[in-house]
């Protein structure tokens, strides 16, 4: 069964990011299972890929150590079948579409539903092609998130009609990364989604700190942090855990006291 909607059962969902095999498979399942602790509603597994062209230079790194040691998708999906061993929390993965298409749609989504992925996050699909991945996911229980960005209003509108799981709404434009002050008027973005659809809206990138994750929980269903994850487990590496667990659990509290205001 589709775990998402547990994500944001009880106010906004505080959502995490790593790249899969970072520094390796079997940090990647205790790291998951340190930001569950730290009180994470969900996980965004980035399956490494020579040509992230959403990410910026922190998850580009990340992508690159993960390639160099080898870590395949064959890997990533055993790394979920780990985690499934010992937590339930949604798990959802990033991706583009040639590791998808490479591996076969039938045979990736297939091996979804068997592993427990309960949604996917593909940036360079183009939405008016959506239904090339979206039929065979739906099939096996996974969700086609679809994102939505800073453009034109009925752009927004079009896209969040057909969310599925929840929307990742950018919070600006370019690459992920952190950011110092983030201009989007976000109220405004989440508001549009809203009259068009109930499915929960989550903003992502750029968050990093407490206050920014604050602010985004008073108007969003969900706030996402990668970068900032990713940067932790860059620095400490095999030592990462208690300051991964640190930080989910610092942000965490955050958004819990956005929503209580």
């Amino acid at each position: 069964m589709n775990r998402i909607h547990k994500a944001f059962d009880h106010g906004p969902a505080f959502i995490t990011f790593l790249t899969a095999g970072d520094p390796t498979p079997e940090k990647t399942v205790e790291y998951i299972l340190e930001m569950e602790r730290g009180g994470a509603d969900l996980v965004e597994i980035g399956i490494p890929f020579s040509d992230p062209i959403a990410e910026g230079v922190v998850i580009q790194e990340a992508n690159i150590r993960a390639l160099s040691g080898h870590t395949k998708i064959k890997t990533v999906f055993d790394i979920v079948r780990k985690v499934r061993q010992r937590s339930q929390i949604p798990l959802v993965f990033m991706t583009y579409v040639n590791p998808v298409f490479n591996y076969g749609k039938e045979r990736f989504f297939s091996a979804c539903e068997e592993t427990g992925v309960d949604g996917i996050i593909i940036p360079d699909l183009p939405f008016e092609e959506r239904s090339e991945c979206a039929d065979v996911a739906k099939k096996h229980g996974v969700s086609l998130i679809s994102m939505v960005a800073p453009t034109s209003q009925d752009r927004i509108k079009e896209i969040a009609a057909v969310g599925d799981g929840f929307l990742y709404v950018v919070s600006s434009l370019g690459v992920t990364g952190t950011r110092t002050k983030i201009t989007t008027d976000l109220k405004e973005m989440t508001d549009l989604i809203r009259s068009v659809t109930s499915i929960p809206a989550a903003v992502g990138f750029g968050i990093n700190t407490p206050e920014q994750a604050s602010a985004v929980a008073a108007v969003a269903d969900g706030v996402i942090v990668g970068s900032a994850i990713v940067k932790i487990i860059g620095r400490y590496k095999d030592e990462a855990g208690p300051r991964i667990y640190d930080y989910v659990k610092m942000m965490k509290a955050a958004v819990r006291k956005a929503a209580e205001k």
